[in-house]
């Protein structure tokens, strides 16, 4: 808080029981366990994850029972457990090309290694409200699922197909948990915000982004989701071991960048926790923006759904010093005219 309050404990308490009561709902209502929320509402509960950085179905589905079904408030509650767990260790770089695909599309070339596979999308839905789901239970079979399809080596993929793209340069990652963010912004450090950002904060960014594009204009290069192994470098015997298994959508974004002789393919590159394209296409579109001379300081600094809607939350918080300050200037300057 801004400002000390003092006193109000009492206040305090009936509003955090006025709220679990609120949560609860009409107790003649079957309550939402973890489990339904975790299975039938995945597209929060990756969101969830992926903002709050941290890949656990069940405690982002339980923070969102928590919160409600508010994500950002879900967010707040995952980052902050997130922040009281143990550091293991750090992870292999994760090879994308070894995704086994629930998903797998491009909009620049038709044959891709592996085919292009729609998966479950909502793409070619006609956005319907569909009352059958009203039913308490559905009265068709279910059909049966495709198993997820492993992709090609890296050597046949479509980003090596395409001409005059530019390299990027590797660096050493940064743990943007424990480094303030100051300028200059390596690569690794603005995709760690960006993974982190809120989606539609960078939505919005994307959306402007494509509106004033013209001629370099993005296209999709490479679109995956499903399936990826995990390995854990154990630096103490010298193996590399394999964790488990996570969830992913990883966008590959190219633009032309039309310059003479310098003429090129600029990259752009997003990833999220689960299926959750809308916000892999839209950093994928702002990487690729920040480095056509996007203004890094008005995504980086201001994209974090936790900082900001902590900020914007404080508002409500009382200001009663401030505020009489701000009215005693007021009537300062008025009498001086």
């Amino acid at each position: 808080m801004y400002v000390p309050v003092k006193g109000g404990e009492a206040a305090i308490a009936a509003s955090l029981d006025a709220l679990a009561r609120r949560r609860r709902g009409d107790p003649s209502v079957p309550e939402l366990t973890v489990a339904q929320i975790g299975e039938q509402m995945r597209g929060a509960v990756d969101r969830v994850m992926t903002e709050g950085a941290l890949y656990d179905r069940d405690l982002a589905a339980l923070a969102l029972k928590q919160a409600q079904g508010d994500v950002a408030e879900a967010t707040f509650l995952l980052r902050a457990h997130r922040a009281t767990l143990r550091r293991m260790g750090h992870s292999a770089p994760i090879d994308f090309s070894t995704i086994r695909h629930d998903r797998h599309i491009s909009a620049t070339v038709k044959e891709l290694p592996c085919g292009q596979i729609l998966g479950a999308t909502y793409d070619y839905t006609h956005r319907l409200l569909d009352f059958s789901l009203m039913e308490e239970a559905a009265s068709l079979p279910l059909p049966e699922e495709v198993a997820s399809t492993p992709c090609a080596p890296p050597s046949s993929r479509c980003r090596d197909r395409l001409p005059g793209e530019s390299q990027e340069r590797e660096e050493a990652p940064v743990d943007i948990t424990r480094v303030p963010l100051r300028p200059p912004y390596g690569a690794s450090e603005t995709l760690g915000h960006l993974v982190r950002g809120e989606e539609g904060f960078l939505t919005g960014i994307a959306y402007t982004r494509l509106r004033t594009a013209g001629a370099s204009h993005p296209y999709v290069e490479e679109l995956s989701a499903g399936e990826v192994e995990v390995f854990v470098e154990l630096e103490d015997i010298g193996l590399t071991v394999s964790v488990g298994d996570i969830e992913v959508t990883a966008c590959r974004m190219v633009a032309p960048v039309l310059d003479g002789r310098q003429s090129h393919l600029s990259p752009g590159f997003g990833v999220a926790f689960g299926a959750n394209e809308r916000k892999a296409v839209a950093m994928a579109t702002v990487d690729q923006a920040l480095k056509s001379g996007l203004d890094p300081d008005l995504v980086l600094t201001h994209g974090d759904g936790v900082e900001a809607s902590g900020y914007v939350s404080h508002l409500k918080l009382p200001h009663y010093s401030d505020f009489q300050a701000d009215l005693e200037t007021i009537r300062r300057l008025a009498c001086d005219d």
